[in-house]
């Protein structure tokens, strides 16, 4: 099921976190797993008083998230049932934008009476979307009180929330979640009274000595917001682990019946051919042309019994596939290989230039031969 999850299967990924949820030894050795393979996400918490808006801002945030490229895993903390112990709102009625994205997953967990506003299995689940690939991570929090703080122990940066005219402007400077805070912010800063929360909390900062960021929003509008993801980034830089980088174009693969026809149309381009090799195993001869950061892959057999002659034999010139640079190619391959994805190779394999590859059957891209090419 790990490997399921870590190849990007979402019901693998929901049934795990289904399992770290109910505790117990099963959940102790699928966390386990998970920690032997998972990446370090980046972790935010939103916590602050029930109606303070919290899900509609976390909603924005996800979307400027998703708009720049991250993949947002959602741990949303919900007030228990008391008829069934589950999350009482849950995540049906809340971000139902996100519906077919398979860059955001968003789970509702039932807090079961715990104080702190999160609940047993939120470490786990943080853990589990590790697992998933999900490089940011964000955990909102119930409703919560002045000692509630345990969110600010699983998160790299914890957001205070607050609203004016609810009274937490008040009650909230003598509480621990202001000590907690990293940053804080005016959530329905367009209504009457958040100049006066915000002039609360700069007041009980200049008392403390401790200066730390404020920031306005609305959450129904998305005003503000971009802002607040400048302010949680620049409050703990060090925090957020690197980004992987994304799958890359490495080049594409054209099989000819000669390269030194084909290659005079490249080379009026101005690309010139910047290696010529043979590649045995493969029975092909590859000349590369580099175009920009990608580069044009030119196969000629040198039998006519071999993979490119075949394709020749059968299709004619043209595109044979399409080549991807990626990072971790073994965990990719054995991945794969886990959640059933068809592959044209046996095994990772070392081409022209020394380079490590595999090759991804058409049944399983959309109908094309996928090459993936591991990033130097």
């Amino acid at each position: 099921m790990v490997e399921r999850l870590a190849a990007g299967d979402l019901r693998a990924l929901a049934r795990a976190i289904s399992l770290v949820e109910e505790g117990g030894n099963l959940a102790v050795e699928v966390t386990r797993a998970c920690r032997s393979i998972a990446k370090r996400s980046w972790r935010i918490g939103v916590t602050g008083s029930a109606g303070a808006g919290k899900s509609t801002l976390v909603d924005q945030m996800v979307r400027l998230l998703r708009a720049r490229g991250d993949r947002v895993g959602v741990v949303a903390i919900d007030p228990s049932s008391p008829f069934t112990g589950g999350a009482l709102l849950g995540d049906r009625i809340r971000m139902q934008g996100f519906t077919g994205d398979e860059g955001v997953f968003i789970r509702s967990m039932a807090s079961r009476g715990e104080l702190g506003g999160v609940s047993p299995g939120v470490a786990g689940a943080i853990t589990v979307l590790e697992t998933a690939g999900f490089g940011t991570v964000i955990v909102e929090t119930v409703g919560v009180g002045q000692d509630e703080v345990a969110v600010s122990r699983l998160v790299d940066v914890t957001a205070l929330v607050l609203t004016p005219g609810m009274g937490d402007d008040v009650q909230s400077l003598k509480a621990g979640l202001m000590e907690a805070a990293n940053l804080f912010v005016v959530n329905k800063a367009d209504l009457e009274g958040a100049d006066r929360v915000e002039a609360e909390i700069r007041a009980m900062q200049t008392l403390t000595g401790e200066q730390r960021p404020l920031v306005r929003t609305v959450g129904t509008s998305g005003a503000g917001v971009s802002e607040l993801l400048v302010a949680i980034e620049n409050v703990q830089p060090a925090a957020r682990p690197p980004r992987e980088a994304g799958p890359t174009l490495d080049h594409l693969g054209v099989a000819v019946r000669s390269i030194e026809a084909a290659r005079g149309f490249y080379e009026i381009l101005g690309s010139r051919v910047s290696t010529l090799e043979t590649v045995a195993h493969e029975q092909v001869l590859v000349a590369m042309l580099p175009f920009g950061e990608s580069r044009i892959e030119l196969l000629q057999p040198t039998v006519e019994d071999s993979v490119i002659g075949r394709f020749l034999a059968k299709r004619g010139e043209g595109l044979h596939h399409v080549a991807l640079r990626v990072d971790r190619l073994d965990e990719r391959f054995a991945a794969m290989q886990a959640a059933g994805v068809r592959l044209a190779s046996d095994a990772v394999r070392v081409g022209a230039g020394g380079h490590r590859y595999f090759f991804v059957h058409p049944a399983s891209t959309g109908g094309v031969l996928v090459e993936l090419v591991e990033r130097a």
